[in-house]
Formats: C-alpha cells, structure tokens, sequence
C-alpha cells in the first residue's frame, strides 16, 4: 500500500520555496486491548468520577488546574489555552546550517520523510544541495496547532525533516554524577579491546524486533483457535562482579557465535 502524506509544507530556504508532502518514517506498532467487564465480556468504558460524591463529571465541567511551587492552584480555561495556540502556517523556515555532529542524538525525537508536492525540480535539487555537503539545516515551522524546530538531512537520496526535544527535556550530562572507577589493568584493558573486535558486526535491521510483542500475538493466535498455553517465565541470567571472568566468558561467547 502506498504511503500516505501526513501534512504538507513549504520549505523555505533564503529566496528558494520548495514544496513537500511529509510522511511518517516510523510506524508504531503498539498492540491495542479491549478492557472488560471479567465475568460477561462487556467493553467497560472510562469516566472522570467526583472522588468524594462518586459522580460522574461531564466534559464541560472539567477545567484546567496547574498546582503552582507554593501550592496556588491555578485554573485555565479552553477559550484561554486555545488562544495561546500558533499561528497556522505551511512554511518550514531554514534557520541555519549545522555541522552533522553538532546535535547529539539526545536532542532527536521523530523523523519524517519528505517527498515532492507538485515541483519534483525543486525537491530534487534541495536533496542534491543537502548531498553536496556534511551539514543539516535547522528548522522551524507550525504544524497542526504546535510549533516544532527540527533539522533537515539527507537520508540515502531523500530529504528527512528531524523533530527535536525542546531544551528543557533535554538532560544535561553534567548533571549525572558518575563516582570514579578502579583504573583497568592491561590484561583486562586487552580483553575489552578483544571483546569489541570479535563482536564488530553489521547493522541488520531485520535482527532487532520487538520480541515481547511478537510472543503477545502468538499467544493471541493461540487462544483464537482454542489451544491451552502453558505459562511460564524466563529464568533470570546469571551476572558476576568480577570484570575479569566477565571479560574472559564474553570473548568465548563471541568466538563461539562467530564460528558457530
């Protein structure tokens, strides 16, 4: 099935206009229960509840409330939060161009893939401009209602548009206070050396699924033609503090794996 744009924009880039069509490039695959009533199957539904009257609170009864550091509850209404709401508009303005190195992976959050709205001339030539140089352009645009900044790149021969975390998400490395360590010794420094040589491999998209998800549906599968499952639990794996048997066990795994 063919992709299906999300929002279309316009990108642009001093006196340069290039219209896009933005699609999702990661897809989630959560899976979705139905909550029940445990003794007839019937769909039980959510509702807001008094917690002193236990009665039900309609949705135009309920109000924003944002409790303060001193403890001021502070009361928004709808007409008050939709105010504060972006300009609408289509134009994904290009700040400035980065080094690819000066954004650490922290910073992103969702990535989408770009494709041509009406002039393939223009797409083309952003994505051979964008593949000309090892820069990204950081961005700036309103999309449904939110404002977002992000960093435009090549991703193999198409334009990507990055959404990025605002600064106050973002945690500080300085912040995580690592006590100091024992220094290695040479023997164990060389096994760490061996260890990452033996295990250097490939990225293979293919080896990294969500397993837990996978056993879900199998047991749902299962239960859908009336089979019994028999339950049980992965037994935990075995660990040890001592960084020298560590080393020494892992490099026999690893040989083990690569002659296997």
């Amino acid at each position: 099935m063919a992709a299906r744009a999300i929002w279309r924009g316009i990108i642009l880039l001093a006196d340069v206009s290039v219209p896009v069509k933005l699609y999702g490039a990661v897809e989630e695959k959560t899976i979705h229960f139905r909550l029940l009533h445990g003794k007839d199957q019937t769909p039980v539904r959510q509702e807001m509840v008094h917690p002193e009257t236990g009665e039900v609170v309609p949705a135009e009864a309920i109000h924003h409330g944002y409790e303060t550091e001193d403890g001021k509850m502070v009361i928004l209404t709808n007409e008050e939060l939709k105010s504060l709401d972006p300009e609408s508009s289509r134009q994904i303005e290009i700040l400035r161009f980065l080094p690819r190195s000066a954004i650490d992976h922290r910073w992103y959050e969702r990535p989408y893939l770009l494709g041509p709205d009406g002039d393939p001339e223009a797409y083309h030539a952003l994505a051979e401009a964008l593949g000309s140089s090892d820069t990204e352009g950081l961005a700036r645009w309103i999309m449904r209602n939110r404002e977002y900044h992000g960093v435009l790149r090549l991703l193999g021969h198409r334009p990507v548009l990055i959404t990025l975390r605002h600064a106050e998400e973002v945690v500080s490395l300085e912040e995580l206070n690592i006590p100091a360590g024992r220094e290695m010794d040479k023997k164990e420094l060389a096994m760490a050396e061996q260890l990452v040589a033996a295990m250097a491999d490939t990225f293979d998209p293919a080896r990294y699924r969500d397993e837990y998800r996978e056993r879900v549906m199998g047991l749902i599968t299962a239960k859908a033609k009336g089979k019994i499952i028999e339950l049980h639990r992965a037994a935990p794996k075995k660990t040890t503090r001592n960084l020298k048997k560590a080393l020494e066990g892992s490099l026999r795994t690893a040989g083990m794996r690569k002659h296997g």
